[in-house]
């Protein structure tokens, strides 16, 4: 009876279809790419400590520079969305050009500062004399492809807005697949390859996302499968009011982003501090911890899509009742996850090591990371509802006060001054992730949300009048 009840209101209840159809393939892309993450370091970590933590100190590096696209990607989303509300698909393939272009061209100036500057990046994330080399490396090779995965983040993006999370999730979870075979005959000099070590999984992550940039465009060019399927003959030359209004929404989640990247990559350059076998297992720790964050992601996707259509066709109640089922749904799973990672921190942490004391440490921190789930679960969740509705500013004040005030400020504060070493590090990031939730919530709660599509609607009505 109860699991007949359950499906009756599954079949009943819109909000549990609407939520399931966008959700799933987001929740499966993020956890496959996350899972597929955990097998690559696993196979660099058979190299050794010094390898695991060489590629961990391009991690955040790399993601301050990809942060450079939030501005159009988030822009790009809640566009799509909002004309796919409004049931206008002809404006939602005007937004996928222009986002399209514009990271075409962000993604080429910053591979080129990503190949030209990389030694003294990984230098200045603390890169030692048994680390340097193959972190520089690593870090050119990888950079090389920033083109490809400027392209693939924005058409996801804006597929994503369109409520088609099923289509990226396919090329995604396909270019992470290829990038795990990859990874094998390259760092281990399979199959005739010669053994590349630390730059084999490099060289592998650009050709993955070659391959994932080549069907993305197959997707939105060529495909039938698609709302916002467009064509080559489109017009791609600058459109001034789509742009000003993709970077009024976006421009808060590139700094966002940046806040939060930045403060990511000076956690882990601290972090670096407390030597090799330390900063490894953060790094496994890290790794791990992706397990939890992208089935977050996942809702705070569905909750992006689903607020921001709903606010489109001019029902601001509906996004607020999509919001609160997903948080809901989000938190509970979470706090699933959390007990996995006490009941099995430890096993898990030797899938990527040997060494004892390494696993032993990586295994203390998942316990902590599993206190910090909630409010983990709720920020994302939440933060991709008022994405939706075009407030993109308290996510970015929410980052501004966790990651450095907590994240940074109370890091160095427990590593170096009280020495806590590296629980005193994830100690902080449990603290960082409640007060971002607090104030998103906060924020969610006073409903002010609601009105910033029909402000961004009023000021252009305006210009428009004026010119």
């Amino acid at each position: 009876m109860q699991k007949l009840g359950f499906k009756h209101k599954f079949e009943k209840n819109p909000m549990w279809r609407e939520m399931f159809r966008i959700t799933w393939p987001a929740f499966i892309e993020l956890v496959m790419s996350t899972l597929f993450g955990m097998v690559d370091m696993v196979m660099v970590g058979r190299l050794s400590p010094a390898a695991i933590a060489a590629v961990g100190l391009t991690n955040q590096p790399f993601m301050l520079l990809s942060a450079i696209f939030a501005a159009v990607n988030i822009g790009g989303t809640t566009l799509v969305a909002w004309s796919i509300g409004a049931k206008d698909a002809d404006k939602a393939k005007t937004v996928t050009r222009q986002i399209i272009v514009l990271n075409t061209m962000l993604g080429t100036a910053l591979a080129a500062c990503g190949v030209f500057f990389a030694e003294s990046i990984v230098r200045f994330m603390g890169a030692r004399p048994d680390t340097l080399d193959m972190a520089r490396n690593y870090f050119q090779i990888v950079a090389a492809g920033m083109v490809f995965q400027g392209i693939i983040m924005g058409i996801t993006a804006c597929l994503r807005g369109a409520g088609e999370t099923r289509i990226p999730m396919l090329y995604n979870v396909g270019s992470n697949l290829l990038n795990v075979f990859g990874n094998y005959i390259l760092i281990f000099g399979k199959l005739g390859f010669p053994r590349l070590e630390v730059a084999g999984a490099a060289l592998s992550t650009t050709l993955s996302r070659l391959v994932a940039c080549l069907a993305a465009l197959y997707v939105v060019y060529l495909s039938r499968h698609t709302k916002i399927r467009l064509t080559f003959r489109g017009d791609y030359r600058f459109d001034r009011e789509v742009i000003k209004k993709v970077f009024s929404i976006g421009l808060p989640s590139a700094f966002e982003q940046f806040t939060l990247q930045s403060g990511l990559m000076l956690f882990a350059k601290i972090v670096s501090g407390l030597g090799t076998a330390g900063f490894a297992a953060h790094q496994i720790g890290l790794n791990i911890s992706g397990l939890s964050f992208a089935p977050s992601m996942a809702f705070g996707v569905a909750s992006t899509t689903l607020v921001g259509q709903s606010l489109g066709a001019g029902d601001p109640q509906k996004a607020e009742h999509y919001a609160r089922f997903i948080r809901k749904v989000a938190v509970g799973f979470a706090c699933l996850m959390g007990l996995c990672y006490i009941l099995f921190s430890h096993s898990l942490a030797r899938l990527y090591t040997a060494d004892l004391a390494v696993a032993a440490m990586a295994g203390t921190v998942l316990k902590l990371l599993a206190l910090a789930q909630p409010g983990q679960s709720t920020q994302l969740s939440l933060a991709g509802a008022l994405r939706g509705a075009g407030d993109t500013m308290y996510p970015l004040y929410a980052s501004m006060v966790g990651i450095w005030g907590f994240r940074v400020g109370a890091t160095y504060l427990f590593v170096n001054v009280f020495g806590w070493g590296l629980n005193g590090a994830w100690i902080a990031l449990v603290m960082d992730q409640y007060i971002r939730s607090t104030i998103i919530y906060l924020r969610f709660q006073s409903g002010k949300w609601k009105t910033i599509k029909a402000r961004v609607e009023t000021a252009r009505n305006k210009e428009e009048a004026v010119c």
